[in-house]
């Protein structure tokens, strides 16, 4: 009896196919995402440059220094994820095992301290859609500043959770043997997704944090 195929998502492309189906999925996905948060960061920028008095310069209300030490964790979730998807492409069970996890506690651990940010910016007064309070009264109209900020990293920090919750799936599916050196074409995608929401991380840090 012939042994049943290994599900798309699952196989390595043939040799000389350069996409196939669900890594082209994952980049049309990826794409929309591109327009999404282009729209989301371009709304930001406008509605700045339009309302300078409505926003504060990020060190009088945000953590920066804080919110940089986690981007720079982040930074190295991607590294780690990358390590991963060259364990496999090896036949490295135990290191891709290892990496996924090493990725998934960074993933974990970013956003925890995001949490713990708007805990203490919501102490502080700084809320969506609220007029600012506290460390940065004297902003005039801040609900807006407040707004923009929370909807941004918001959305940003539902995808890094999405992204960790589907990493444990390949985790697991990883811990049951499921890839190796000539069927890891989860950990690819898994890889393309994790990469792209570092990537938008980098870009909302340096407009939020640093400009």
């Amino acid at each position: 009896m012939s042994q049943p195929a290994a599900s798309t998502a699952d196989r390595h492309p043939m040799p000389g196919m350069m996409v196939y189906n669900v890594k082209l999925g994952m980049w049309i996905f990826l794409l929309s995402e591109v327009m999404f948060f282009t729209a989301l960061i371009g709304s930001y920028i406008i509605l700045r440059f339009a309302h300078p008095d409505h926003f504060a310069e990020p060190g009088a209300v945000l953590n920066v220094p804080l919110t940089a030490f986690n981007t720079f964790v982040l930074i190295c979730s991607s590294v780690s994820m990358v390590k991963a998807y060259a364990a496999i492409t090896q036949g490295d069970q135990k290191g891709l095992r290892f990496w996924l996890l090493v990725t998934i506690l960074l993933g974990t651990f970013f956003v925890g301290v995001q949490v713990v940010e708007y805990i203490i910016l919501a102490r502080e007064g700084f809320v969506p859609m609220v007029e600012l309070y506290g460390v940065a009264h004297e902003i005039e109209g801040a609900a807006l500043y407040g707004a923009t900020f929370y909807t941004m990293t918001g959305f940003h920090g539902t995808h890094v959770t999405i992204g960790i919750l589907c990493m444990w799936f390949v985790l697991y599916r990883a811990w049951q043997g499921k890839y190796s050196a000539d069927n890891y074409g989860a950990v690819e995608i898994m890889g393309l997704y994790w990469h792209f929401v570092d990537l938008v991380w980098i870009i909302l840090f340096t407009i939020v944090y640093l400009i």
